[in-house]
């Protein structure tokens, strides 16, 4: 998937603005007479248009979210120099572990369970506010060494080797989280926000391992 083009020919174009390197890439594109697998990202100007790919293109597995730039822009390596707009969804997962204290959690980790029974790790939720974290420090209670997750070690981010202190609960809470699209084998690439414990469901009602983001009851 093409979205822009730094070079031809030995030619940096990185003060170029981004109207004109996408021209640049819109010619090599007809010029090479490229077919699939090379695909040139679209492109609109139109917000009614973008609009509609928000709310369409991004049901699509492995289409994230919109990138917005301007027109004037010129590349900036190292530095981000747009805006990405995601769509997100709510949906709901299984509380496995928290990070801090069972009476001040702070972080959630959260899991869903696969066809076989097993509780899978799918993401972790950003910082809790501290209404929200009183209240699920209501529903916490320490898991024994039984729990699915006994010996298992967790990342602070998707794709880090930093760890994370995790404290293991009883899988048995319910989290209704916002999340993205973003997921990949299953689990979501980036924290998701804590919305609400569902205590009017129970673990047997969250989707399954694998099923992204569709809700729970309702």
């Amino acid at each position: 998937m093409a979205f822009d083009v730094l070079q031809i020919d030995g030619r940096e174009l990185l003060t170029e603005p981004y109207d004109r390197r996408r021209a640049a890439l819109e010619d090599l594109f007809t010029e090479y007479e490229l077919t699939p697998p090379w695909t040139l990202c679209p492109m609109t100007t139109d917000i009614a248009v973008a609009q509609e790919w928000l709310e369409s293109w991004i049901e699509i597995q492995g289409v994230e979210d919109l990138v917005i730039k301007g027109r004037s822009q010129r590349y900036l390596p190292s530095a981000r120099g747009w805006f990405k707009i995601r769509r997100r969804h709510t949906t709901e997962a299984v509380i496995g572990g928290i990070t801090g204290t069972l009476a001040r959690p702070q972080i959630l980790v959260l899991g869903r369970y696969d066809e076989d029974g097993r509780l899978r790790p799918v993401g972790r939720t950003v910082l809790l506010r501290p209404d929200a974290a009183r209240q699920v420090a209501e529903h916490l209670h320490p898991a024994s060494l039984d729990h699915p997750w006994t010996g298992a070690r967790f990342s602070s981010a998707w794709g880090s080797r930093d760890p994370l202190d995790v404290t293991l609960v009883v899988p048995e809470q319910v989290s209704e989280v916002d999340a993205d699209t973003a997921i990949d084998r299953g689990a979501w690439r980036h924290p998701m926000r804590f919305a609400r414990l569902r205590l009017d469901v129970t673990v047997a009602d969250v989707p399954p391992f694998g099923e992204g983001v569709t809700p729970a009851a309702g």
